[in-house]
């Protein structure tokens, strides 16, 4: 499904989470980059320092080629200068045209939720193609994918979504289980006005009948606050594939508050497309990234 992936790799456990993800997300014959970012000329001290730059480079490419070892055959390298990890990957990913990104999470949270930092959650906003995020741990555990969840709600997005997990699951023979949460408004979740369009147990009964009529789908429907449901349905699959339906400047793919919500605590991998389209069209000036060419393994 996706031709050419980029991961961003760290020295850490993080990283090589984020590349067994990115091994299994690949399609075959499929291009995998392996990027670190440093802020060598970005950082005043360091740029007019002689020599630092090159070092921090120098660490940059050490840290790849130690990852590279754990690599599938034929995956290559790029170091990016950049001043900050977030906008060294979008670099990174415009300049190569990648059609997926999948990073690491910073940590693991209570109840085993991802919780990430900074840097990645600045990776996923503002990205110029579909992102994915390995939650921590999961280079210990990672498998072929036996289950793939749809968050779905008969939206163009859920219906890329669901295309996605059809690509997907048909190389493994995987299972897709589709969820649809019936959520109301604020007012009526807090019991000030009843619900519009019948009762609730109208509504999930209605919503569930639609689901399981979905074909080759497990599909199911729920009354609750959709990034809450969605996050406990990511702990029953072994990704679990959304669609976003924000667009930012450029056509970039920018988080909405499901996604955002799902990228702090979703319990297992996650994967979110850009609106409109499985792959996202790169965009935006390759010739900013002060990268090097890839290097082959």
């Amino acid at each position: 499904m996706f031709k050419n992936v980029l991961v961003g790799v760290e020295g850490g456990p993080h990283g090589r989470d984020a590349l067994a993800l990115a091994s299994r997300l690949v399609q075959e014959g499929g291009k995998l980059t392996l990027v670190n970012v440093f802020s060598g000329s970005t950082r005043p001290i360091d740029a007019v320092t002689p020599g630092m730059v090159a070092e921090d480079r120098a660490r940059a490419r050490a840290v790849l080629e130690r990852e590279l070892e754990g690599a599938p055959a034929g995956s290559q390298v790029l170091d990016v200068d950049a001043m900050t990890a977030g906008e060294g990957l979008h670099l990174a990913a415009e300049r190569l045209e990648a059609d997926l990104l999948v990073v690491g999470s910073s940590r693991r949270g209570p109840f085993k939720r991802v919780l990430l930092g900074d840097d990645t959650r600045a990776s996923l906003n503002g990205a110029p193609c579909a992102v994915a995020v390995a939650p921590s741990g999961y280079s210990e555990k990672a498998g072929p994918f036996a289950t793939i969840g749809v968050a779905y709600d008969g939206s163009p997005e859920s219906e890329t979504a669901l295309a996605a997990a059809r690509e997907l699951a048909a190389r493994t023979h995987a299972e897709i289980r589709a969820l649809q949460v019936v959520s109301v408004s604020y007012y009526e979740y807090m019991g000030m006005m009843a619900p519009s369009g019948g009762g609730i147990d109208e509504l999930v009964k209605a919503a569930d009948g639609q689901m399981k009529s979905l074909p080759g789908v497990q599909g199911r429907a729920e009354y609750g606050l959709a990034g809450e449901e969605l996050a406990v349905f990511s702990g029953e699959v072994d990704l679990l594939v959304i669609g976003s339906r924000n667009y930012g400047p450029l056509r970039r793919l920018m988080v909405g508050s499901t996604s955002n919500h799902l990228q702090r605590h979703a319990r297992g991998p996650l994967l979110i497309l850009p609106r409109g389209a499985a792959h996202a069209t790169p965009s935006g000036d390759a010739e900013a990234a002060s990268a090097q060419a890839p290097v082959s393994a």
